[in-house]
């Protein structure tokens, strides 16, 4: 929920509306923050602060003791039916809710040591039978946690000689690549490579601009946020197939699997003392969210989550930076070092809290560009965040010139006038992430666990400000490609970057880990091309006049790239266009002559009407989406029969849906992909395995129509072609496809990806390297492999015995 929630748009809304006019006038006239701020809080009035807390009133962040029962009730449930990671989860829901002083927070952590001993995690299993004891384990049970103590340590003792066995060389060379785990791994670093630097100009701000030439596939950031808020909300974790049905679906927040500051995602979340909402990774996480923001937070939980991602956001960043950071940014420029810093610093990362703010705090408001009713929501909400904080306790240490001792929640310090600027800055922050926000997006396994074709969701699961990324300006045909990482190493220091300047990383990148994002060249980027990335509207998914409407809705800038001015130019000096330029085929077929239609004119409403002059038949808009959406429910009825477990009847109906769409869609129309890819895996479901690689193929077609043939989605929909033909044990057409994938997915992901080291294993038991290790036929494969906008992801596992 980016926004306030519904009913505090409504609530400021209707102030608005019930303003004075002459003080209506007066606050649109307002042009600087610090204005607008102050006049926003001399509107807000003891009835808005109460009207707040009524609201938030459903996003209660209590303990409760009989919440923390209700959802240990719920993970036994899990518990006895084997669904060991649902049962996790409630688990540590109800230790989430549970106050210290309640029995069931020792009930909870016993029974999640259980679920973690069925899945395998013996150390952490015995942290939390410690966890049990410390916190008042009944005495007549403690046998059962002893019993569960001492089998942990047996199996410990037993890996420990395992580990021990792996480091003996013979044995390394049967392995494949572990990032993770090699000795020549480093600490992830963050930071933009010495071919690129910053430059600044009156039209285009401050950005990126290459100096050397950067090769395909070459890093040329790495970045992680200056704050983040994880999105509250739901995301399915499936129940498991059985024999007599399926079990019951279950329904967690994205909140309840991630750490709440660095977003790794673990069933084995460390609770805030005081709130029943924030929860972390680790006791370093939760100390460090906890110094950072949430001490001021924790009191203002049910408020932030009314109040919507944008505001705490902006809220954290004020907190984080600091009254001394807000001030310096708030300076003219007077130094050479920040002059410098500001123009052409080849690293404007130096300081996690110092830098990268003024990345932050420069970035474009757009004040002005904002509605006065919009400016006037952001405004109240300011302000009204600002009077809640205010009245919670003392100021933020950070925002307090009173010197205060350690042990202090903030001092006996009193909020003082100069202190109305963290109001300020909050809005500003506000304005700001409305058009430089980025949102981060992993992929989630949904689906029954125990079937033979998973599939994967596309999900975004936090809001972010990256003051490096923040510098790439936009266009429709970047020449970069982003990677998100959450919570852990990227790949290893000084991997992915060319020979001319990985010797000197050491002095451009500081080591970091935690939520990052890489920017890697899209394609060859010579000396002095600017450094740029797509926004969302792209040259190959969306015509210039939607793409250029888009961005100035939002951005407020008329997009002068490369597609739309060539595009542009082809309006004023007509030309014979290329395929898959802006007139583009669209992928629909006359039903007549099986020639491809195009629109009749520029006005939407119009319809189509087929390219032949031979035949020139015409179809209605309302008769191509009536169509279309019928294919589509189709579809949609195949998928939910395949997550029920019935690939046959999901097979005949998807047979039945191809020939009715091969009657209007072309091959390369985005829904015949996805009914393709749909269709594969049903036959991978029933393992049919070339019949899938197949229609995957189909797929694959749609693909490269889409998003282009140099694009990370057909490396992703390669991939999975390539496990097809492994386990139907094509050795010819899985060897084949193999090099396009790893070009691919090196080149947008980097070569220490995990699909990477998959492949490597498919390619070396198919070439005979180690065909003991893995039966022929058959990988397992667990990393998750999609295709981006594609209502459907899927990951074909294998059958191993």
């Amino acid at each position: 929920m980016d926004l306030p929630c519904v009913q505090w748009q409504d609530h400021v809304a209707q102030k608005w509306r019930a303003l004075e006019p002459k003080l209506k006038e007066q606050f649109t006239s307002l042009l600087e923050i610090d204005d607008v701020f102050r006049c926003g809080l001399s509107l807000v009035r003891q009835d808005d602060l109460d009207f707040l807390q009524q609201e938030s009133a459903v996003y209660s962040v209590q303990k409760d003791a009989e919440l923390a029962a209700k959802c240990r009730v719920r993970g036994n449930s899990s518990f006895k039916t084997k669904n060991y990671t649902a049962a996790a989860l409630h688990y540590s829901k109800g230790i989430c809710f549970a106050p210290s002083t309640s029995e069931q927070l020792s009930l909870c952590y016993a029974n999640r040591s259980a679920t973690l001993y069925h899945l395998q995690h013996y150390q952490e299993c015995l942290d939390d039978i410690d966890r049990a004891v410390k916190n008042g384990y009944p005495s007549h049970l403690l046998h059962k946690l002893e019993d569960r103590r001492t089998l942990c340590f047996k199996h410990l003792s037993v890996h420990e000689k395992g580990r021990e066995d792996d480091q003996n060389p013979a044995s390394n060379d049967c392995k494949g690549s572990d990032t993770a785990n090699s000795p020549s791994v480093g600490p992830l670093t963050v930071g933009i490579c010495p071919q690129v630097v910053v430059d600044s100009t009156v039209e285009k701000g401050r950005h990126l601009v290459a100096v050397n030439r950067i090769a395909a596939g070459e890093v040329i950031l790495t970045d992680r946020p200056y704050s983040c808020v994880l999105l509250p909300g739901m995301e399915e974790v499936k129940g498991k197939v059985g024999r007599y049905g399926r079990e019951r679906e279950v329904l967690f927040g994205v909140e309840d699997r991630r750490c709440h500051r660095c977003l790794t995602e673990t069933l084995i979340l460390v609770p805030c003392d005081r709130c029943s909402y924030s929860r972390y990774c680790s006791t370093g996480c939760q100390q460090e969210a906890w110094e950072e923001h949430h001490r001021w937070e924790c009191a203002l939980g049910a408020d932030l989550m009314a109040m919507g991602v944008m505001s705490q956001l902006a809220l954290r960043l004020a907190l984080k930076a600091g009254l001394k950071n807000f001030l310096l940014a708030r300076e003219p420029i007077r130094d050479k070092h920040k002059e410098c810093f500001n123009n052409h610093s080849s690293d404007p990362s130096t300081s996690s809290y110092g830098g990268s703010y003024l990345n932050v705090y420069n970035l474009l408001h757009h004040l002005n560009h904002h509605s006065p009713a919009l400016r006037f929501m952001c405004a109240v909400t300011a302000a009204t965040l600002y009077l809640k904080l205010s009245k919670a306790g003392p100021p933020p240490v950070s925002w307090s010139h009173t010197p205060q001792g350690p042990n202090k929640e903030g001092g006996d310090a009193d909020w003082n006038a100069e202190q109305w600027m963290l109001g300020s800055a909050v809005l500003q922050h506000i304005l700001q992430l409305r058009c430089n926000a980025q949102a981060i997006v992993v992929l989630q396994d949904t689906g029954a666990t125990n079937s033979p074709v998973q599939s994967n969701r596309e999900i975004r699961i936090a809001t972010a400000v990256f003051p490096t990324l923040s510098l790439l300006n936009h266009s429709c045909c970047p020449n970069t490609s982003l990677v998100f990482s959450t919570g852990g190493i990227i790949e290893p220091s000084g991997s992915a970057l060319s020979a001319d300047f990985s010797g000197g990383e050491a002095e451009w990148r500081h080591k970091v880990q935690g939520v990052t994002v890489t920017v890697r060249a899209a394609k060859l980027i010579t000396p002095g091309q600017e450094i740029l990335h797509c926004y969302g509207p792209h040259s190959s998914r969306m015509v210039t006049q939607e793409r250029r409407c888009l961005l100035q809705e939002q951005y407020y800038f008329l997009c002068q790239c490369e597609a739309c001015s060539q595009q542009q130019q082809d309006v004023e000096e007509p030309r014979q266009q290329e395929p898959g330029a802006e007139g583009r085929d669209l992928g629909l077929l006359c039903i007549k002559c099986k020639g491809s239609l195009k629109k009749r004119s520029e006005d939407r409403e119009a319809g189509f009407v087929c390219s032949r002059s031979s035949c020139s038949h015409c179809m209605s808009l309302s008769d191509v989406n009536n169509s279309l959406q019928e294919i589509r429910v189709n579809l949609e009825k195949a998928v939910e029969l395949m997550e029920t477990d019935r690939p046959g009847e999901a097979l005949r109906l998807l047979k039945k849906t191809l020939c009715q769409s091969g009657l209007i869609l072309a091959e390369t129309h985005p829904l015949q992909g996805e009914l393709a890819d749909a269709t594969a895996r049903a036959y991978a479901s029933l393992g049919d395995w070339n019949s899938a690689a197949s229609h995957l193929e189909r797929s694959a077609v749609a693909i490269a129509s889409q998003f282009g043939k140099e694009s990370v989605e057909l490396g992703r929909q390669l991939f999975k072609l390539a496990q097809l033909h492994f386990n139907g044990g094509s050795r010819g057409a899985a060897l084949s496809v193999i090099p396009k994938v790893r070009r691919l997915l090196c080149l947008h992901c980097g070569p220490h990806c995990h699909e990477l080291q998959e492949l490597k294993a498919m390619e070396d038991c198919l070439q005979g390297t180690y065909c003991s290790a893995l039966p022929y036929g058959g990988i397992h494969a667990t990393d998750p492999w999609a295709v981006s906008d594609f209502p459907l992801f899927l990951i074909f596992r294998s059958l191993v015995s």
